[in-house]
């Protein structure tokens, strides 16, 4: 069943939400969190309502003191909701709402939340409370593999592909997720082409035979002349049916192969102009083509900078080489992660990444909000303040740059490497505010734990020697 918006709300309850809305401005989240679960029981498929809803109580939770001596009553809700739910999930939804309350993040009560959902025939709300368990471990292998069989189950295929893709980047070796990435996009790829009424691939070839020969050769891992050959037959048979988009793929593949990246990226552009963009699993390895060639040029040019010295023209025109390298492959990474926030806005993970990609193309402002909620999320908040006062810096709002690297300071205890640094960072925004003292205190910190840290031995070294300056 489709969600319902806030548009299709009756007059009653939209009035209710627009307090709810005004509540959570002022901060008042017991009586927010009381008019959002009003307004759920009698619409309860309101995605919006029940995401502002979770928000606000872990907001709430945070914010709260804990008591040494509480004891959860979660255990004893979930309980009786899984009862319940065979009789009427929709009742057993509202239990484990109450449950949730208290604790946003129960793994259990999120879980079963996803079981009662289905049963009750909303699945957005289903995802919704996998979602919720990502948002503060977004590295949770189990929820992940749930989630991924839940969009199979769903026939979202593009979101499915995501999900195993994350768990290729969590553990490359993890074989049956790179196997069901590839089943997922073959699927979406399939569905976005209005492929499915054939019975098989081969269906869609005239020629069968070929179609053979093609499968055939996909599976064999060409070198040398016989590489060179393959792609000369191909060309030839792409010559005479330029419109044939398995012989651009194929192209492509082979051109991979040969590891002639700049060829490849080539053909699978041109595949994708013949199928009109609806292949998405192309697209996405143009983008991958791209990142792998820029990163390529970065690696080359950070040896190069690392073995030159500092003051000649050579040197000013590789780093910015460098520099353009990083821009565009941040360019490229962002729009690959707006189009992930586009499907799943409640990923905090995937705004984080979107904003220090932002940052790191100089869309300063734009990384600004990313990075700001991207703070919520427990994994990657010290991370996202990190940026986000650099960010703050770029933007000349040096009071609020130190505020935010402070604060991210002062929640680490060790001096381990994402301390480090914030602790440099902090150190710049000082020099740049005039407090020299403050700036070569912050070096020193580092200096005592890591002598061989960016330039910090410089840093401190020449602060004792009068005739140096700090910078």
């Amino acid at each position: 069943m489709p969600v319902k918006t806030e548009k299709e709300l009756s007059e009653s309850l939209r009035a209710l939400w627009l307090k709810a809305v005004s509540a959570i401005e002022l901060r008042n989240f017991d009586y927010a969190i009381s008019l959002l679960q009003e307004i759920l029981k009698l619409e309860p498929e309101f995605l919006t309502g029940r995401q502002l809803l979770r928000r606000t109580e872990a907001t709430k939770s945070k914010s709260a003191k804990k008591s040494f001596f509480s004891i959860s009553t979660a255990p004893i809700g979930v309980m009786k909701a899984q009862r319940e739910i065979k009789k009427d999930p929709r009742t057993a939804v509202e239990m484990l709402e109450e449950v949730l309350e208290g604790e946003p993040y129960n793994r259990q009560a999120n879980l079963l939340l996803k079981e009662a959902a289905m049963a009750a025939g909303w699945s957005e709300t289903a995802v919704f409370a996998l979602q919720t368990l990502l948002e503060e471990n977004p590295r949770d292998v189990k929820v992940l593999n749930e989630l991924g069989r839940l969009y199979h189950e769903l026939g979202d295929h593009e979101n499915e592909v995501e999900i195993y893709n994350r768990l290729t980047a969590i553990n490359p070796l993890d074989a049956q997720s790179l196997r069901l990435s590839k089943d997922a996009s073959a699927r979406a790829s399939m569905k976005r082409g209005g492929w499915t009424q054939a019975e098989t691939y081969r269906d869609l070839i005239k020629d069968k035979d070929e179609a053979i020969s093609l499968e055939q050769q996909s599976r064999i891992r060409l070198t040398g002349e016989a590489l060179d050959q393959q792609i000369a037959e191909t060309y030839a048979r792409h010559q005479a049916e330029p419109e044939n988009l398995d012989f651009a793929r194929r192209l492509g593949a082979l051109s991979e192969q040969k590891d002639d990246i700049e060829s490849a990226i080539r053909w699978y552009q041109y595949a994708v102009d013949v199928a009109k963009g609806a292949d998405t699993g192309l697209l996405r390895k143009i983008s991958d083509l791209k990142i792998k060639c820029l990163e390529r040029d970065i690696v080359t040019l950070e040896e190069f900078l690392s073995a030159q010295g500092t003051r000649d023209n050579v040197y000013a025109e590789k780093s910015e080489q460098l520099r353009t390298a990083k821009v565009s492959r941040a360019e490229i990474l962002i729009a690959d992660a707006q189009e992930r926030v586009k499907r799943n806005p409640t990923d905090l993970q995937l705004r984080f990444e979107l904003g220090e990609n932002l940052f790191t193309a100089g869309r300063f402002r734009e990384a600004v909000p990313e990075l700001q909620r991207a703070r919520q999320n427990p994994h990657a908040r010290l991370k996202a303040m990190n940026v986000l006062g650099c960010c703050y810096g770029e933007l000349g709002m040096l009071d609020l740059a130190m505020k935010q690297l402070e604060e991210a300071s002062q929640e680490i205890s060790s001096m381990d490497e994402m301390k480090k640094e914030i602790v440099y960072n902090l150190g710049l925004v000082y020099e740049r505010m005039g407090d020299m003292e403050k700036a070569l205190g912050c070096m020193k910190q580092i200096y005592e734990v890591d002598y061989g840290y960016r330039d910090v031995a410089r840093r401190v070294e020449s602060s004792y020697n009068p005739n140096s300056s700090l910078s």
